[in-house]
């Protein structure tokens, strides 16, 4: 059974995805309003891989993911950030520290970022 880390702050995205997610047999979800909630739950839960938001209140995404790959312990769960910021240098800087893609929300299904999550597990 794959675990999944869900970490959006957005509550209405964050249902939407765990729901879709929760429908498959194999795959087990769980979630992380903010980013340092996000990164306790990586530690504690070690997931397989984790759905990380960018742009999230205290500690952001790029911390999350920052901390995650300096942290012996986690550094080689993966991390696909799925994020509304499209600019290339932030797309540069999250697959710099680590993230092993990077979505664009608006850009992608939900079944599409399911085939992508899949691809990784």
């Amino acid at each position: 059974m794959a675990k999944i880390l869900i970490v959006e702050d957005d509550k209405f995205l964050r249902d939407l995805l765990s729901a879709r997610l929760r429908k498959e047999k194999d795959i087990e979800v769980s979630v992380a309003e903010d980013g340092e909630e996000g990164l306790k739950k990586i530690k504690e839960e070690k997931p397989n891989l984790v759905l990380l938001d960018l742009i999230m209140p205290g500690i952001d995404g790029f911390e999350v993911l920052k901390k995650a790959k300096e942290d012996e312990e986690i550094k080689n769960i993966k991390i696909i950030v799925l994020s509304n910021l499209g600019q290339e240098e932030e797309i540069k800087k999250a697959l710099d520290l680590g993230a092993e893609d990077y979505l664009i929300k608006a850009h992608f299904t939900l079944e599409e970022i399911l085939s992508k999550i899949r691809s990784y597990l």
